[in-house]
């Protein structure tokens, strides 16, 4: 069956040059965005709950622009002045450019991964002395605390922000003929705003082991998936996937 319309469980990008424009004018497919899940912050008074001190960490992990965002909020709530000395763990070389909207990016200490967690705690393993904070949502990949524990490192969890199901009701009778999802909690959202959902013609593309897992656990069908190494991207995989498609 051909492919028209894709809604992808995002936002949308904040540039009108990116890859999904590219692919809706190629492809001549009419692409929409619409966030499944959502960001809300935690309080510094629950954060307190969580026996939160931050004076007595030398080192912060990052590992997603929330990570970074919540962070600096829970320090000026708590009224913190973050010392220069700080050291910064970020996951990616996005996350480490995301932080100058905060530090003097020169002037800090700042240590950048690859690209996975895995890839980044080759660098935390180094620094076996500092005592570390992980910001993080109320959910966080199990392979994290894994790899933390097995470092045998001084790290504490803190929970400064939670992932929300977002209202979808809007889309109760909007059909679409792929739908694009890039973690578990879309697929959550998904079944929770409609859990009468069925596939039957809807193709699900799907970004990222957990999201594969999540999704046939769900009993959808994954008909396109990414990353691969052909298509490193998700627009690459969608765009071969309609090219086959609409080439009847």
């Amino acid at each position: 069956m051909k492919v028209k319309t894709i809604l992808v469980s995002q936002p949308a990008p904040k540039t009108d040059n990116s890859p999904y424009s590219d692919l809706s004018e190629k492809q001549k497919v009419k692409i929409d965005f619409v966030p499944f899940i959502h960001v809300e912050a935690v309080e510094a008074k629950e954060v307190r709950t969580q026996k939160i001190d931050l004076s007595k960490f030398t080192a912060i992990i990052l590992t997603s622009r929330n990570a970074v965002d919540h962070f600096f909020r829970i320090a000026e709530e708590m009224r913190f002045p973050v010392p220069d000395s700080m050291k910064y763990f970020c996951q990616s070389e996005a996350v480490a450019y995301y932080l100058q909207k905060y530090v003097v990016y020169r002037k800090r200490k700042i240590y950048v991964g690859q690209r996975t967690f895995p890839e980044l705690t080759n660098i935390i393993k180094k620094y076996k002395d500092e005592k570390f904070l992980l910001p993080s949502s109320d959910k966080l990949k199990e392979i994290v605390p894994i790899t933390m524990n097995e470092l045998g490192v001084n790290w504490t969890r803190a929970i400064l922000f939670k992932t929300v199901v977002s209202d979808l009701s809007n889309l109760e009778n909007v059909v679409y003929d792929i739908l694009v999802f890039f973690s578990p909690s879309g697929i959550d959202s998904l079944f929770k705003n409609f859990p009468d959902f069925e596939q039957k013609n809807t193709r699900i593309a799907v970004f990222g082991n957990s999201t594969i897992k999540a999704a046939t656990e769900a009993g959808l069908k994954c008909n396109i998936e990414a990353p691969t190494p052909e298509t490193p991207s998700m627009t690459m995989a969608l765009e071969k996937y309609i090219k086959q498609a609409n080439k009847k």
